[in-house]
């Protein structure tokens, strides 16, 4: 069975999560229908979602993917506050151990939006599918493309046991990082794409705890990281505060020094295997709510469409399907929604169904992508066995000035700012290269450096550290 081409002009996206809605957000303003097809069945409310194991782990929208988001939502960031979501100053209430030591609580320069993944792709699943031009199909197969290796004209899906096509006018893969756009282009005769694997090993192990009555009002993000160049296993520990006076806590480690799903031994790999014990302090004091969760899906890796000589009309890659990065930065969702801007802004410019505007697509939405992925695997690829020949010469140039920044950075309040303008996603990493930036990181450091975290005595004391 096929259902007929309409005269209208039809989006048809490919996944429901936060890429997919908002793809599917970014074409209701362009299309006259957006179809969102999506494998699972979507939960009304703010409850697990079934296929999105990850949203059981630590997630955050920096300043540049809150800023995003606001654009294709208007309102959102308030609805999401109004629900429970922190917006924390950065680095103001970030207290954050480096490689290189612990970071300043400089004045704000930028910000995050935290909340559970749970509640932020409730509310953002519920604005999209309010506009009556955005349908949705869930529990509903991708099978595959329809077209050639010049045109997608649509794609071919399984509801139940009935099987059909969806004939449309562009296709949005946003299904993540089971993606299987190379496999589908392949079946249309086009070549395997060039892609990229950094895969550090990382398992994730993450707890939700009730967050000490004092500091429900409110708490610094904490953030122990890993020293990547030790050729050691990284283990580092993050505690975010989340809705309902709740902290969503994640210990993580590389190959060898992997956390385990034993909610009795997740007290003690925060306290023995992280370089502080300030993770442990705090969930000392805390009351645990839910059992371990464990992911080992972590692996950076990136497929360089935009590089393609051949690229079919009508179809473009978003998302994880497109970059997918190790979840302890903290970029995904941010780059998904700066994604999802360039997708509108590329096709109301050029006009729908112009001549080569889907390569126009991949290429924008691999713009946000560049930042986060060097961000990403300037870190990671220094774990052994992360890469197959290790880093190159390129990655230990870059690794060697960005370790040398975030020295400068702890130090100095200019520099930190720099860094910020990069990790948040509201600037590119060529600001890091500016001459009054070079001239910095060179002379290092303004301040000494601290020996303790940067926690103010009445936060010790509310958080029950300080008697």
């Amino acid at each position: 069975m096929s259902e007929q081409p309409s005269p209208s002009r039809v989006a048809v996206v490919l996944g429901g999560s936060h890429t997919g809605m908002l793809a599917a957000r970014a074409l209701a303003g362009v299309a006259d229908r957006v179809v969102v097809v999506e494998r699972d069945r979507l939960p009304a409310g703010s409850e697990p979602r079934k296929g999105l194991p990850q949203a059981r782990h630590v997630h955050q929208l920096w300043s540049g993917g809150a800023r995003a988001l606001e654009e294709l939502l208007p309102g959102v960031t308030g609805r999401l506050r109004q629900a429970g979501a922190h917006r924390l100053p950065v680095t103001t209430d970030m207290v954050a151990l480096s490689s290189k030591g612990w970071f300043r609580r400089w004045p704000e320069s930028h910000f995050m939006l935290l909340c559970s993944r749970d509640l932020l792709d409730a509310t953002v699943r519920g604005q999209v599918l309010s506009d009556p031009r955005v349908e949705l199909l869930d529990g509903t197969e991708v099978l595959g493309l329809d077209g050639t290796d010049t045109a997608v004209t649509g794609v071919r899906i399984r509801t139940g046991d009935a099987e059909r096509t969806l004939h449309a006018g562009l296709v949005i893969d946003a299904t993540g990082r089971a993606s299987r756009t190379p496999h589908w282009l392949a079946g249309l005769g086009l070549p395997v794409p060039e892609r990229r694997e950094v895969d550090a090993g990382l398992t994730y192990a993450s707890r939700r705890f009730r967050a000490p009555e004092a500091v429900r009002g409110g708490f610094p993000v904490v953030n122990v990281q890993p020293d990547a160049r030790t050729g050691q296993p990284g283990r580092g520990g993050v505690l975010l505060p989340i809705e309902d006076g709740q902290w969503l806590v994640t210990v993580y480690g590389t190959r060898g020094g992997e956390p385990s799903a034993d909610a009795d031994d997740f007290g003690r790999y925060a306290r023995e295997e992280l370089r502080h014990p300030l993770v442990a302090d705090l969930i000392d004091r805390a009351e645990a709510l839910t059992e371990v969760a464990l992911t080992r899906t972590t692996a950076n890796h990136r497929h360089y469409y935009e590089r393609m000589p051949l690229w079919p009309e009508n179809f473009a890659v978003l998302g994880d399907a497109l970059a997918a990065f190790n979840p302890v930065y903290g970029h995904g969702m941010s780059v998904a929604a700066q994604g999802a801007v360039a997708l509108r802004d590329v096709v109301r410019r050029r006009g729908w169904g112009t001549a080569g505007l889907s390569r126009r697509i991949q290429k924008a939405v691999a713009r946000p992508v560049g930042a986060a992925w060097e961000l990403a695997i300037g870190q990671d690829v220094f774990y052994p066995g992360a890469t197959e020949h290790g880093p190159t010469l390129r990655d230990r140039i870059g690794a060697a000035y960005v370790e040398r920044l975030m020295y400068t950075a702890t130090g100095n309040g200019r520099v930190a700012r720099r860094v910020t303008d990069v990790t948040s996603l509201e600037r590119r990493a060529e600001v890091l290269l500016s001459p009054s930036v070079l001239l910095a990181a060179a002379v290092g450091p303004l301040k000494p450096a601290l020996t303790e975290p940067p926690l103010t005595a009445e936060e010790l004391k509310r958080a029950g550290l300080l008697q």
